[in-house]
């Protein structure tokens, strides 16, 4: 749809010969920014809610400073992941007011203030070194508008540490649970809550967890009913997920 296209669409919407509705429906699949290494969807944030995300892995610091740079110019909130400083500071050079959470490994630029969330997603993690994870997960969840809670070093371990957690993790709407090792604690939350959680395995433990494969078997495994499970080490995905969920149950409540 080119510019005379959205100019006739928008007459026929105030003609009344299409419906606001309708004319959504056709903007839904308005085209993409073609870039030859990149064809950006600016239309994802009408389509789904939220804007494209750049993975950063696997694409030249200069590629992902101009995807970066392009998607600014149409003002959204841009998620950069699992980006280095280096990826970082080629995009600060286009965008200055970009930051990058180091610990997340994530370039975030936010535009957009949202309204944020009612209810806070709890993200658990079982031991400090799980918090990378943790911390994708709640630079996703945060620049989509949603309020978070890091409950840190919780495992199974020593269960008294989430059982004094409990209330927080009781009112919530979802959970995103974070575990290497063996990854019990999902199946542990699990069974103490009504709400849905988003398991987590990360590649963190000794040699036989075979970089969270042992975790995510456990997980998927897990005898607690209402655990759904994320690929491993991926956080941007379970606070995705856990996004959509919080927010199509306040929606509801409101």
């Amino acid at each position: 749809m080119d510019a005379e296209q959205l100019k006739k669409l928008l007459e026929q919407v105030k003609a009344g010969q299409i419906d606001i509705n309708e004319a959504v429906n056709k903007l839904r699949h308005l085209p993409y920014e073609d870039l030859g290494f990149a064809r950006i969807d600016h239309h994802r944030q009408l389509r789904r809610g939220f804007a494209e995300t750049i993975y950063c892995p696997g694409k030249m610091a200069e590629q992902v400073a101009e995807i970066f740079s392009r998607m600014a110019d149409k003002g959204s909130n841009i998620l950069a992941t699992r980006a280095t400083e280096q990826v970082y500071k080629a995009v600060a050079k286009k965008i200055p007011n970009a930051r990058y959470e180091k610990l997340a490994r994530a370039i975030v630029l936010e535009q957009k203030q949202l309204t944020p969330s009612k209810n806070a997603i709890p993200i658990v993690t079982a031991g400090t070194a799980d918090l990378p994870v943790a911390a994708e997960a709640k630079v996703t969840c945060e620049i989509m508008g949603q309020n978070t809670e890091l409950i840190c070093d919780a495992g199974v371990a020593g269960l008294h540490r989430i059982i004094s957690s409990l209330p927080k993790l009781q009112n919530a709407n979802v959970i995103i649970v974070i575990a290497g090792m063996e990854g019990a604690l999902a199946s542990v939350v699990g069974g103490l809550v009504s709400c849905p959680v988003i398991a987590v395995p990360t590649s963190v433990g000794y040699g036989a967890c075979f970089e969270g494969l042992s975790a995510l078997l456990t997980m998927l495994n897990s005898c607690a009913a209402g655990v759904t499970v994320v690929n491993i080490d991926n956080g941007f995905s379970a606070g995705l997920t856990a996004t959509l969920i919080n927010k199509r149950i306040e929606q509801r409540n409101d």
